[in-house]
């Protein structure tokens, strides 16, 4: 079953190291660095009428992207996560985990064993 939600990223890391952490139903897609028009039609094509996340990394290029979409997308949600970690790929997977959940996507997130998050 689909969902009603699409999450947006820039690369395929960002959305592999999304995929582990939520339920398939969630679309996840990639703007791959730069938009342009033809980018940007086909985003909007492939969301539809879903609800979308833009998730998208804390450095300029980032935030550019974000800006882009904010305006194709304005009734999007923003999930953000912290400057000094690499990008959506090098956030530590708790931290992934927090942000999502503050987005209110918890029914969707594949939560990890409890051993992988508290090593012994």
């Amino acid at each position: 079953m689909e969902s009603a939600i699409a999450i947006i990223v820039e690369g395929k890391n960002d959305k592999s190291r999304l995929a582990r952490l939520l339920s398939s139903e969630i679309a996840i897609h990639c703007t791959f660095g730069t938009l342009n028009t033809d980018k940007i039609e086909a985003l909007r094509k492939a969301v539809g009428n879903r609800q979308v996340y833009l998730f998208t990394d804390p450095d300029a290029s980032g935030r550019r992207i974000r800006g882009v979409l904010r305006d194709v997308f304005p009734d999007a949600e923003h999930i953000y996560t912290r400057r000094g970690y690499n990008g959506v790929e090098g956030t530590p997977e708790e931290y992934l985990i927090q942000q999502l959940e503050k987005a209110g996507l918890e029914d969707y997130i594949v939560y990890p064993p409890p051993s992988s998050v508290f090593p012994e």
